[in-house]
This record gives structure tokens, sequence and C-alpha cells, in this order.
């Protein structure tokens, strides 16, 4: 008598998937709803993990979009400690769906946020580290927050991926307006912690996939053919404001950010969730990706998460023509100059 797993493929059981394969042997991890070809412009943002898959793409010759490049007179380091060339848009980590919807719609919607002033210096709540110094001059914010809008509106409208990394269901938002800051006013200079205006959020699955839903409406209103690849970043918190030991907040963080992920992924054709939250936190792989910490993530990690991904691209679509290894060479050379950046990580310096 026949049932209905009697057609299934090897994947589809842990024994022959999994246990029989042991971690490095994992294969068809992904299968892909949508080609991202070389001359596709992808656009990235979100968490810190994010600029891993920028990076990447970036040195096998694909045309990630960089839509708000740093002046002639900016390179090298000091573009990438002013935010440059880190994200497709100056945006800093946008580590929340919600933060996502936000920049959207003062890009293409309009209006006005707070701003934070500390000893004559300017600093804006959305990317409070861009300008490590701050701005000289509230004009001088704004100036430069427009340049970043009118980057995320060319980016969304040109683009033909957006690649959107989770990372945080906890923010702190303004009890009044409901702004979402990024981080916690108090935590880095501008702006002093008001009990009484900043208040802490934990967004639940509802909240944050009606933000998800709505951020990804706004982009496809504005460019009907765009395409989502979601992910999840593997990076632990730095820290949890949530009352729960930071490992427990950390699982419950991820799996709302996962389930959301996938359900988004399941309803649209348009949307696609890639696996790289699995590939390096999962326990079939042992914990062998991250380092001591266990919170960064090592580069055999990153590529690993890569290579799954250009490897089930090619499974499904067949072999892409690449650009030139020159060409290839000096974008390399560009983006593997420093680290990764991370304003969570400041957190850091309130651990007793």
């Amino acid at each position: 008598m026949s049932n209905p797993y009697d057609a299934l493929g090897t994947s589809a059981f842990w024994r022959t998937a999994v246990a029989e394969k042991g971690p490095l042997g994992l294969e068809h991890l992904w299968t892909p709803k949508f080609h991202v070809r070389p001359e596709h412009k992808i656009v990235t943002a979100g968490s810190c993990f994010a600029q891993h898959i920028g990076q990447a793409l970036v040195e096998r010759g694909y045309s990630w979009l960089d839509a708000e490049p740093a002046p002639p007179w900016v390179v090298g380091e000091d573009a990438k400690a002013l935010n440059y060339g880190v994200f497709s848009c100056r945006t800093g980590n946008i580590y929340t769906p919600r933060m996502l919807l936000q920049w959207l719609r003062l890009a293409f919607e309009g209006g006005d946020t707070e701003l934070w002033e500390a000893e004559g210096r300017w600093f804006d709540p959305l990317r409070p580290v861009i300008e490590p110094n701050g701005f000289a001059h509230s004009d001088e914010l704004q100036s430069a927050r427009q340049a970043t809008l009118a980057s995320i509106r060319n980016a969304v409208t040109e683009a033909d991926v957006f690649i959107f990394t989770l990372g945080l269901t906890e923010a702190w938002r303004h009890s009044g307006t409901d702004f979402e800051y990024a981080l916690c006013p108090g935590t880095i200079v501008g702006a002093e912690f008001d009990e009484a205006v900043h208040c802490f959020h934990n967004a639940s699955f509802a909240q944050l996939r009606d933000d998800l839903e709505a951020a990804i409406a706004l982009m496809r209103e504005k460019n009907s053919a765009l395409k989502i690849l979601l992910t999840v970043s593997p990076v632990p918190l730095v820290a949890s404001a949530s009352g729960a030991h930071v490992l427990a907040a950390t699982s419950h963080s991820k799996s709302l950010l996962r389930a959301v992920a996938g359900e988004l992924a399941g309803a649209a054709e348009a949307i696609d969730y890639f696996p790289s939250y699995e590939i390096i936190t999962h326990p079939v792989f042992r914990g062998m990706f991250f380092a001591p910490n266990m919170r960064a993530v090592v580069p055999e990690g990153v590529a690993t998460v890569m290579r799954h991904f250009f490897e089930d691209q090619r499974r499904v679509f067949g072999e892409v023509v690449q650009s030139s290894p020159g060409k290839r060479r000096k974008k390399n050379k560009v983006r593997s100059e420093s680290d990764v950046m991370c304003e969570e990580e400041l957190l850091n310096a309130f651990a007793k």
C-alpha cells in the first residue's frame, strides 16, 4: 500500500539527508524560487550578517548595488568608518522590520523625526553612529539624511533583488510617537535615556509580520518586478532588555524572525527565504562556525553559507556567466578591507 512518503526524495528524511551526510556533506538545503544572476542589481540591507552576503556577491562578480557611494575624497577605511559601502544605502544596520518600514516610509512618503544634539554636535537617531563625531549643524544632518532617502528610492526602484537580513525583535521606541530608535538612547552619545519617553518593545510575531508585509508591499508598489530574498542573522543578541537570560532571549527572537520569514516566503512567489541562519546555528553543525565567544561567525562559516547559496542557485538554474577575473579581483579588494560593522556591539560596554 502506497502513502505520501513513498514519493519523497532523500532530502525529506533525516537519516539520508543529514545523519548519513555529516555537517560538511549536506546538500540541497535550499530550492530557490527565482534566479539571482550576476547582472541583476542586488540590494542588501538589514542586520550585521547582511554585510557578509553583500561582500560575497561582489567577490563573485555580481552586481551589488551601491546606491550611495562615498564622495571621491573619502576612500578606504575612512569611507567604511562613515558607513559608505557597508550596505547598499548609508542606513547603518537595520535590525527590525519596523526600522525597515520607517526608512521606506520616510523615503517614499516623507515625514520628520526628532534629532539628537549633544555638546554642540548633532546625531541622527535613525543611524547615530554613521558620523562618529556627529554633524556640526542640524542642516548638515538633514542634508545627509535626504541623500540617504534619495538613495533608498533609487535602490528600490532600480533593483532586481532586495536581500533583507532580519536581526532583532527587541527595540526601543518613543512612547509618544512610536518612533523606533536604531539603538537605545543613552547607550551612545547624542541622547540621554528618559524612562518616561523611551520604552522597551519586544515585537510579537504578528507585529513583525505586519511590519515586514507593509515594507515589502511598499517596495513592490514602487517596483512590481522586485524580488525579495529574506534571511535571518545567525548572530546572537549582544544583550537583552527583556528580563530573560540572553541565551533564551536570543532563541525567542530568532525563532519569531525565522517564522515570519518562512510565512511570508510561503505566501508569495516573489518572496523567498535562504537558510543562512540554519547553516550556522543548527546543532548538526556543532557550533563549528562560531568564534570562541560563540557569537561572531568565523570566515569559514560565511564561506559555507555562500557556497550553499551559489551551489543551489546553480543546481536549480544552471551555470551562469561570471564577470571577468580582473573585475572580480578589483571588487574583492575594495570590499575586503575591513571587518563587519555592528552597532549592537556597543552594548557590550555595559556588561558587568
